[in-house]
């Protein structure tokens, strides 16, 4: 596959305020930038030569903007991979504040600049997020077996051989991600961890099992999941909390951030519709259409989870009363399949929609009111900002 793709985020056209661009490794935060600003100063901080000089000192950044600034019109500037040094933060600061000039901080990793910066200068800079691929974005070329196998990262996706890349990607982040900013102190046992929380990829989280199997403590566990969320390899989904009437399960579930390397770490193999793996990916795909939707619509709802102590659950629950979205990846979908948007609307009866997103070839809508979804006709519907607001 060999196509260009025009991103979803929309970043400014001229920057009049400094951002922040987060995103995992490979998302394309870099080629966005470029594309956007062509024009803009650039430091990137991959470059051997330049993160050793300014990680010696920090301030060449501030004498080198000045003196450009001097000799030509200059405001806005890039750095890339900022979270490898984190005390460009103070200059970057400065700069603003006394100089005028608006930056562009892109990196996949806040944990250590939130470490050392813990308020991200303030305030005063905006943040973004960018996703990898969305359907969206691919459009009438979109293949959703293609993408549950390749996974969301562009270079996954568009390349026809794509399982040694995911290999090199997951044994990249441990050695740049993980042991280069000496995340943790037993590179083994974050190692052994990943295979693990793999298995765990849109399940409640038991801390404890995940210890047990790794040989490490339950604390450690938790840490390990924090450093996944502060890398953006992954994202809790909190419990739906609101006047329940029953007893609701509260854990957190957890969801990688790019379906390929769950793939990978859990040695999953080829997915095919029909499969309970194939189920548990389509999952994962629908919590990055929704995640990504909602950080790019501007529409700013809560995203969460519903589920009775007796195991009946809701995969998804959009705002507050606003929609209820089961994902199931099943080509004729069955009364078993909708118990759990019966049960939620016993509890909640103010609930506005409830949606099945599924591979039936036809929308329809029960007798009942739960509207049962292709998935393209709930893509389609999603980012039109029919099913919110």
């Amino acid at each position: 596959m060999n196509v260009m793709i025009q991103r979803k985020l929309q970043l400014p056209a001229k920057p009049q305020e400094s951002f922040f661009l987060w995103g995992p490794r490979q998302s394309g935060k870099s080629m966005l930038l470029k594309a956007d600003y062509p024009d803009a100063i650039w430091y990137d901080l991959l470059k051997t030569d330049l993160y050793v000089r300014l990680m010696e000192k920090p301030s060449l950044l501030r004498e080198e903007l000045l003196f450009l600034q001097s000799k030509k019109d200059v405001q806005f500037v890039v750095i890339d991979e900022i979270q490898k040094i984190p005390a460009l933060l103070d200059e970057v600061h400065w700069l603003m504040e006394n100089a005028g000039f608006v930056f562009g901080l892109c990196g996949s990793s806040a944990r250590k600049v939130r470490r050392g910066h813990a308020n991200l200068l303030g305030g005063r800079a905006v943040r973004y997020e960018l996703f990898g691929f969305i359907c969206e974005e691919i459009g009438a070329d979109f293949d959703l077996v293609r993408m549950v196998n390749h996974g969301y990262l562009p270079r996954h996706y568009l390349r026809p051989s794509y399982e040694h890349l995911i290999r090199s990607y997951v044994n990249d982040y441990l050695k740049e991600e993980i042991a280069a900013e000496a995340l943790v102190r037993n590179l083994p046992a974050f190692s052994s961890f990943l295979a693990v929380a793999a298995l765990s990829d849109t399940e409640l989280i038991n801390y404890a099992t995940i210890a047990r199997e790794c040989g490490v403590s339950g604390p450690a566990v938790r840490e390990y999941f924090q450093i996944l969320v502060d890398t953006m390899l992954g994202r809790f989904l909190q419990a739906w909390r609101k006047r329940p009437k029953r007893r609701v399960i509260e854990s957190p579930k957890f969801y990688f951030s790019d379906v390929g390397v769950v793939n990978c770490l859990a040695k999953r193999g080829k997915l095919a519709p029909g499969s309970e793996l194939f189920g548990k990916a389509f999952e994962n795909w629908v919590f990055h259409e929704l995640c990504a939707h909602r950080a790019y619509s501007g529409i700013d709802y809560d995203l969460s989870y519903w589920r009775l102590a007796s195991g009946i659950e809701v995969d998804f629950i959009l705002g507050d009363m606003e929609t209820a979205v089961e994902a199931k990846s099943g080509s004729k979908i069955t009364f078993d399949h909708l118990r759990g948007l019966r049960e939620i609307i016993k509890d909640h009866p103010g609930l506005k929609r409830r949606v099945v997103v599924s591979l039936e070839d036809r929308p329809r809508k029960t007798e009942d009111g739960i509207d049962i979804m292709p998935y393209s006709v709930f893509i389609k519907r999603l980012w039109s900002d029919d099913l919110i607001g």
